[in-house]
């Protein structure tokens, strides 16, 4: 009985966490879309590793990270126009189906013994233009598929369905990889495509009115960057999301040569830490569904932003697999609770008419930054080592954590 009171006390509702699994339309979406990021984790961890066995070099894991986010920056501003003009379902079955090719042509080339590192390059900075479209047609169609009260469960059911994916996925890789060969990685993941597309075709959506156009694409593009800018929570969101990318996320660029010159392992130790991180990022996940319509976001958002750089500082220093296993967790739980929170403030707080632009710019800073990100920790790591990268890197993460709860001190308030 007092563990049942404590519950209500802090908000913690089993009933309320997969409250979005109601909706039928969600739960295709919830269940393709686990099957496809299963295969895509597979991929990305046999991907890291394949680089670093034909290049030994971290700085080049930072290339094919950048390479990646080049179309982010070119094309995500217009894909959020798009987004608000097209059917989104229509837009996500061309890109989950564009992503779908390029993992089989990486697969051929893998298994024919072809593959070279600047083909790894152009194929990632493909999947970035199909990234590009996909992430703000897919943030913007949650909607589509829930009411606006369940909004926020379905985004943290997003996030726990991308993070069982990630604890799954990058284990399951390590040993296909050391059994099999990365081919079998990439066409695996190729397969799994099938089911969320699917799912997309075989959802009954509830047709929407046509939204009139503002004018021509620059038009409407500058809205929504202004809209943006003078939004003072939305803006403040971007900005932590900002930071935390660019100083935090991007240590995950150095797993795989972590894993090889820090704790002396292999792909399977490679596909261990990312799986670390991401039974974390699922615990976390889970836990921000079970609150149902928590009146302490901005809270939590303000705990993650702080623990996640100093969860990195502890990893740093660790030397054992056992123990930097369990310090991944936390780091994986606090960067949920951050982007997380960050996400569903940013789709509560965005008008509808503009919803697909908001994300895209949304997800701008979020996937441009991280190959950013992940280009300077992989240059910087070549030059002073992995440990004292990430050690530098989690230092600056805290500063701009502190620099915006000062500034901001009504961050915490957020509901």
């Amino acid at each position: 009985m007092g563990t049942r009171r404590l519950g209500a006390r802090i908000g913690v509702r089993a009933g309320d966490t997969f409250s979005a699994l109601r909706y039928p339309n969600y739960r295709l979406w919830f269940f393709g879309q686990m099957i496809s990021l299963f295969g895509t984790w597979m991929q990305s961890t046999a991907q890291g590793y394949l680089v670093y066995e034909l290049t030994a070099s971290a700085r080049y894991l930072g290339y094919v990270s950048f390479a990646s986010g080049v179309p982010t920056w070119l094309l995500m501003l217009y894909a959020g126009v798009v987004a608000d003009r097209v059917p989104r379902r229509t837009l996500l079955v061309i890109t989950q189906t564009g992503m779908m090719v390029l993992a089989f042509v990486l697969s051929a080339l893998t298994m024919l013994g072809l593959v070279q590192p600047w083909h790894i390059v152009i194929l990632s900075a493909l999947l970035g233009a199909c990234n590009a479209f996909d992430a703000p047609a897919r943030q913007a169609f949650v909607l589509e598929m829930v009411e606006r009260e369940d909004l926020t469960n379905a985004i943290a059911l997003n996030s726990a369905m991308f993070n069982v994916a990630t604890v799954l996925g990058p284990a399951v890789g390590g040993l296909v990889y050391a059994r099999f060969g990365p081919a079998w990685c990439f066409a695996i993941n190729g397969a799994t495509f099938l089911a969320v597309i699917a799912a997309l075709v075989a959802m009954r959506l509830k047709p929407l009115p046509r939204r009139p156009t503002q004018g021509g694409v620059l038009a409407e593009l500058q809205e929504g960057l202004r809209y943006v800018a003078k939004h003072p929570t939305i803006r403040m969101l971007v900005t932590l999301v900002a930071a935390v990318t660019l100083f935090c996320i991007s240590f995950g660029t150095l797993i795989p040569a972590w894993a090889v010159r820090i704790l002396g392992g292999d792909a399977r130790t490679n596909g261990l830490l990312m799986s670390a991180r991401g039974v974390g990022a699922l615990i976390g996940a889970l836990l921000i569904a079970s609150l149902g319509r928590p009146r302490f976001r901005g809270k939590l958002l303000s705990i993650g932003s702080l623990a996640f750089p100093l969860g990195l500082i502890a990893f740093s220093m660790v030397r054992w697999l056992p123990l930097s296993l369990l310090t991944l967790l936390g780091v994986g739980t606090a960067q949920i609770m951050v982007m997380n929170l960050a996400n569903s403030l940013v789709q509560t707080e965005a008008a509808d008419e503009l919803r697909g632009r908001v994300m895209a710019i949304y997800s701008l800073v979020f996937l441009g930054l991280m190959p950013v990100g992940g280009l300077i920790v992989g240059a910087v790591a070549q030059e002073i080592g992995a440990p004292a990268t990430v050690v530098l890197s989690a230092l600056v993460g805290v500063a701009c954590a502190v620099a915006i709860q000062l500034r901001m001190p009504w961050l915490s308030k957020l509901r």
